[in-house]
């Protein structure tokens, strides 16, 4: 790990990427839960060294290191490092800290924005940002609330930044409300999110603020129609990709695109790209096929990251 990371930042300083492009990337990273058992709540239960996975510091290393270098490996593809990355089923701050202070990350200039939702297993998104290319203006999440009562999920976690050439920009990252419990009792909570999404867009344009991207795992493919309601809003980046059958996640052997990209026509975005890094995917020995690696298949250990594949976009520096 030590020399792959050597080599990739001398490619990078060879090959310094444009600065006339921001790149986003989201990642659902899929129970990255640290090792400790400092809680009697359901996720130590389960990821802790003396819970049920047996997920021990090792492992959680392995896992740090394992994404880490998944994104020295997208940087060195779609032309630079991703400028923001989006995160999705993040435990807490301990774990983002670990992610870019005692990995190869440790060598760029990665800042965490993170905040704790009342989701019951204990994930939330996070953010993480390079300094040097985006300043941090404000950040905070946004509950979602169903007939006035506070939803047990995630926030929206809405940041807001000036890119190189002092233009704002606001990332909101999401992690909509899963198809747990049938599609009668979870569809109407991902309305909640989606009309929540369009709201916070709203706001951020009567400030002025037009360049927005809307990142994450969204656990519904995006010709859903729900998503019409965002038509004067946003571009739907991840139509495309899905009309080609492409997909960042494999359910029965069939590809699915949940992890999406929105996008105002102000950001002026490139099309959406998924990312299959070659080293965290796997044949599909039941369905044919490669599939994402996971951490684990049931109590199985596989040391992978993800049952999803990060996706990727990137827009111009400035309005």
């Amino acid at each position: 790990m030590k020399l792959f990371g050597i080599l990739f930042l001398c490619l990078f300083v060879r090959a310094a990427p444009p600065e006339d492009s921001l790149r986003v990337l989201f990642w659902n990273l899929e129970n990255f839960f640290d090792w400790r058992c400092d809680s009697t709540g359901v996720s130590d239960a389960e990821f802790s060294s003396r819970g049920a996975r047996h997920w021990t510091r090792k492992r959680f290393r392995a896992k740090c290191n394992a994404v880490a270098k998944g994104i020295l490996w997208a940087g060195s593809t779609q032309g630079g490092l991703p400028d923001a990355v989006g995160l999705a089923e993040i435990e807490n701050r301990f774990v983002l800290r670990r992610l870019v202070q005692e990995t190869i990350l440790r060598k760029l200039d990665y800042e965490v924005v993170h905040f704790d939702s009342p989701d019951p297993r204990g994930i939330d998104v996070a953010l993480l940002y390079r300094r040097s290319r985006l300043r941090l203006i404000q950040a905070h999440p946004c509950h979602l609330y169903q007939a006035d009562t506070l939803l047990p999920t995630r926030d929206i976690l809405v940041a807001h930044f000036t890119d190189p050439s002092g233009a704002d920009l606001a990332l909101l990252v999401n992690h909509h409300p899963s198809k747990y419990g049938g599609a009668a009792v979870s569809e109407p909570r991902r309305q909640v999110a989606v009309q929540r999404m369009k709201s916070l867009s709203d706001s951020l344009k009567r400030l002025g603020i037009n360049r927005i991207i809307a990142i994450g795992d969204f656990n519904d493919t995006p010709e859903n129609p729900v998503y019409r309601q965002l038509d004067s809003s946003f571009l739907n980046l991840a139509a495309e990709p899905a009309r080609k059958g492409l997909g960042s996640i494999k359910y029965d052997g069939a590809w699915e695109l949940i992890d999406l990209v929105f996008a105002t026509p102000e950001s002026r975005p490139a099309p959406m790209r998924i990312l299959q890094i070659p080293f965290l995917m796997t044949w599909d020995t039941a369905h044919s096929g490669w599939k994402p690696l996971r951490t684990y298949s049931g109590p199985r250990y596989l040391g992978g990251v993800s049952d999803h594949c990060p996706v990727w976009v990137a827009l111009p520096v400035g309005q």
